[in-house]
């Protein structure tokens, strides 16, 4: 039934639930915890007789590790006002109050999450094992003449070569820790405390974008399920948590710029998609989500020329910088798809990781994402009779979902999708705004994170 002047239920909570329909969403949640379960269960076999999956606890890079930390009673305090409050505070605070609370919640979430292992272990010595960027700020003392020389690094077998990370990213992603370091904020503790604060940015640009494209009202009730993510077992501490941001606020300006007809957002828009695909190759499926809002914020207005000007300009200055110092993104990308083969991607069975990868993507987003797509998928079935609001909600999340499926079906993500995919997972979340009951679907949301995070010991 539709919410009455005089009802006492938030508007958080979407008309026409039904118990045919909680039915229904139950059932796809229990879908999505069956194929966790199997690919725990079909990972341990394959890892404990081949050796081939090459991590510990399939489908997660990460160890067994029960253990309790300084963070588990923040966690477990921010997770129950969360799930008590936060519906009703999305409902009524004003917008610009909003996205702060929502801010400084993921933020703490995040932060206490990463607590529960400790602040050595669980922030500053992540960024500084031998797979990571901090372990090359050194060799950046002449930056144009390493970034001139950065492709002959790459490969396994080439002299002096990079760390799995540093290899596997184009230098924009480095290079940002080594500008960290110059100004003064060096070691581990401050590139953690960089990713989890700029990380936590992430679901303030979502909010942003879904309230540009598809109204205030879905967005507000998006918030709580952003705040409280699961993936913020990963995004503390994780450079992908930082590349989520710059890519979710890439997809913010230019939704700002094609709904409000604003230049400076639309040059704004292309600058961080620009530097979005020199910190991750497989960001450029970001260019599917923004032919999105383009589409969706599409206007007949005078100002169309200048809008694709100050993008073009913005999208222009990133490759143009590193062009003009002698890094060619392509031959590095080539040359990365070699050395991805000699590590552990040319171990790692595709016939295994093609469905598992998607197993890690619901415990980054939860069984209520799992439950919020198919509601996604209905509003989409049903879509003369959905709101216009409802459908472009639902068309956002669709073709995020669609950008995840083209990078697992690309076979260059085979495991660790649950911190490399973090970018894509922040657009499924809005999927939970379509749901009903969301106190009960917040609470196993943070259940699931809270499981993970005291059971294991994550590799990032």
């Amino acid at each position: 039934m539709y919410r009455t002047l005089h009802s006492t239920e938030p508007r958080t909570q979407p008309p026409g639930g039904s118990t045919r329909g909680l039915r229904r969403d139950l059932f796809a949640a229990g879908i999505a915890a069956l194929l966790v379960t199997a690919a725990v269960l079909i990972g341990r076999h394959i890892e404990h007789t081949h050796h081939t999956l090459r991590v510990n606890w399939p489908p997660l890079l990460a160890s067994w590790d029960p253990h309790l930390g300084p963070g588990t009673l923040a966690a477990i305090l921010v997770a129950i006002a969360v799930a008590m409050y936060g519906p009703a505070l999305a409902e009524r605070l004003p917008w610009h109050l909003l996205l702060l609370a929502a801010w400084a919640t993921a933020l703490a979430w995040i932060f206490s999450l990463a607590l529960i292992d400790g602040w050595q272990r669980g922030v500053a010595v992540r960024l500084t094992t031998r797979y990571e960027y901090l372990q090359v700020i050194d060799r950046f003392h002449d930056i144009p003449a390493t970034l001139a020389d950065f492709t002959h690094h790459i490969l396994l077998h080439s002299p002096d070569h990079w760390p799995a990370h540093v290899a596997g990213h184009p230098p924009a992603a480095t290079l940002t820790f080594v500008l960290l370091d110059r100004i003064g904020l060096h070691g581990g503790g401050w590139a953690g405390v960089w990713c989890i604060t700029i990380g936590a940015t992430a679901c303030v640009a979502v909010l942003i974008s879904i309230s540009a494209l598809a109204g205030e009202n879905l967005a507000r009730r998006a918030a709580p399920f952003l705040a409280l993510a699961p993936a913020a077992v990963w995004m503390g501490t994780s450079a992908d948590a930082y590349f989520t941001a710059v890519a979710a606020w890439a997809t913010a300006l230019l939704a700002l710029a094609v709904t409000r007809s604003a230049p400076a957002a639309a040059a704004g828009a292309g600058l961080l998609f620009g530097l979005t695909c020199y910190l991750s190759y497989g960001l450029t499926l970001f260019a599917l989500i923004g032919a999105m809002v383009l589409l969706l914020g599409r206007r007949e207005h005078r100002g169309k020329a200048a809008l694709l000007l100050a993008f073009v300009a913005g999208l222009a200055v990133v490759p143009t910088a590193f062009t003009f110092t002698g890094f060619d993104w392509w031959e590095a990308y080539q040359l990365l798809v070699i050395r991805y083969r000699q590590g552990a991607g040319g171990f790692r069975p595709y016939g295994y990781w093609v469905w598992a990868n998607l197993a890690c993507t619901v415990l980054i987003t939860g069984l209520a994402t799992a439950a919020g797509l198919r509601r996604t998928a209905t509003k989409l079935l049903r879509r003369h009779t959905s709101s216009r609001d409802t459908v472009r909600l639902a068309l956002l999340v669709s073709v995020a979902l669609l950008a995840l499926l083209v990078a697992d079906l690309s076979g260059m993500s085979k495991a660790e999708t649950e911190r490399i995919w973090l970018p894509f997972a922040m657009w499924l979340l809005p999927s939970c705004a379509f749901l009903t009951h969301p106190r009960a679907w917040l609470t196993s949301q943070a259940v699931m994170a809270l499981v993970l995070n005291h059971l294991l010991a994550t590799g990032w």
